[in-house]
């Protein structure tokens, strides 16, 4: 395309800095946001360009020209080749093109409302033994008590792995994760990412294979059954499929779980409004995932020159979409950093993505999380944060580390 004369290079536009460790955790880093989005949509952060303003990130998020980069945060660490490199762009978050719409229309038949409406009864049974166990002691850890051992029973209930099969599951995903985070020594992680990848694998080829010969009420089956136009997922895409799941569902849902329960037990009227409307729950997921959430931002790689809002983008930049500073956008949101779980007429936050690599199972995660909520607050009465509740770093997946709490 022809780029404006008007246009300047992001890289020579006299834009703000923003210098932050890259081990910060959002709250240290947020106030260095708030300052730069007063000054421009754009700024020049520790890794290169942060695109700041909602307009401008919703606008990045749907532009082709702006791509994941191969093998997401791999490259950034210096690995382009080898088994992992390998596994990693075979994946559902970096394939592209023709592959990628395919592979997308095919499992949008299976990730259906009634696939999200059948776990519901899981959801709750799951939230509420957990509970069971801290209810009588009047304190817990919501990390370690509640959140991290929530998601992956329902993932196992949503392929229809058993549910005593969880704690292998999360094992797996604990191991696996390690290649999806900046803040970890690839090489050193590699031998055990791939072994737990590969026993993972083994176990999915054995679903499939029984699924198969008897099909069942769960995704897996609905994933053999998806057909388009008479194409179906082979063997190595159910595989790559199932696993992708697995990761993309359980830290996401574990880490937002703890990091929306601490915004509503910092803000107690919430929490009770919450206990007496749980029609709410929904509302209260989308408003604390825009106040608080734990994917603070995605990184795109520029694949051709682009101009966009007087900004031009150069080829092979590699730039961070903040979906963080834009999901608290003064210039869209009222009051942006009030929380308020009857927040009317606000935009869709953009933490789940955008285009053609908007999240697909973003409705499951919401109703996971907004069951866990429910769950919670008719459970526990005047909660209230009893300890320190360090977060993670926001350049990695961040959230509570520990989130310790009492209540009555």
């Amino acid at each position: 395309m022809t780029v404006g004369t008007a246009a300047r290079n992001v890289f020579d536009a006299d834009l703000p800095t923003l210098d932050y460790n890259t081990d910060k955790s959002p709250a240290e880093v947020y106030p260095l946001f708030q300052a730069a989005q007063r000054q421009a949509p754009v700024a020049i952060g520790p890794i290169g360009p942060e695109v700041l303003s909602y307009h401008l990130v919703r606008s990045v998020l749907r532009d082709e020209r702006f791509k994941p980069p191969p093998g997401i945060v791999l490259l950034a660490q210096g690995v382009d080749s080898g088994p992992l490199w390998d596994k990693v762009i075979n994946s559902l978050l970096c394939v592209d093109g023709d592959t990628h719409r395919r592979l997308r229309g095919l499992c949008s038949k299976a990730f259906t409302p009634r696939t999200v409406a059948r776990l519901h009864d899981t959801m709750v049974d799951v939230m509420d033994g957990l509970v069971d166990r801290v209810a009588a002691a009047g304190r817990c850890d919501v990390v370690g008590d509640l959140a991290r051992p929530y998601p992956v029973p329902i993932i196992c209930a949503l392929l229809g792995a058993p549910r005593e099969d969880w704690q292998q599951f999360s094992s797996w995903a604990d191991d696996i994760f390690q290649a999806f985070s900046i803040t970890a020594d690839i090489r050193a992680v590699e031998p055990a990412v791939m072994r737990a990848w590969g026993e993972l694998d083994e176990y999915v080829d054995d679903m499939v294979a029984r699924r198969r010969r008897s099909l069942t009420d769960d995704l897996l089956s609905d994933l053999i059954r998806a057909e388009d136009d008479g194409d179906r997922l082979d063997a190595t895409e159910l595989r790559m499929l199932a696993g992708g799941l697995l990761l993309a569902g359980t830290d996401t849902t574990r880490n937002q779980v703890a990091a929306s329960v601490q915004v509503l037990c910092e803000h107690p009227d919430q929490w009770d409004l919450l206990r007496e409307h749980p029609e709410l729950a929904m509302h209260a997921v989308e408003e604390t995932m825009r106040h608080s959430p734990i994917a603070g931002g995605t990184l795109r790689l520029v694949v051709e020159d682009a101009e966009l809002d007087g900004y031009i983008f150069p080829a092979g930049t590699m730039v961070l979409v903040n979906t963080f500073a834009a999901n608290r956008d003064p210039a869209v949101y009222d009051d942006a950093d009030r929380v308020d779980i009857t927040r009317e007429g606000a935009p869709a936050i953009l933490t789940f993505g955008g285009g053609v690599h908007y999240c697909l199972g973003a409705n499951l995660a919401r109703r996971e999380i907004a069951e866990a909520l429910n769950v919670l607050c008719n459970r526990l009465r005047n909660p209230r944060v009893a300890g320190p509740a360090p977060w993670k770093p926001i350049v990695s997946l961040s959230g509570p580390k520990m989130l310790p709490i009492e209540f009555d």
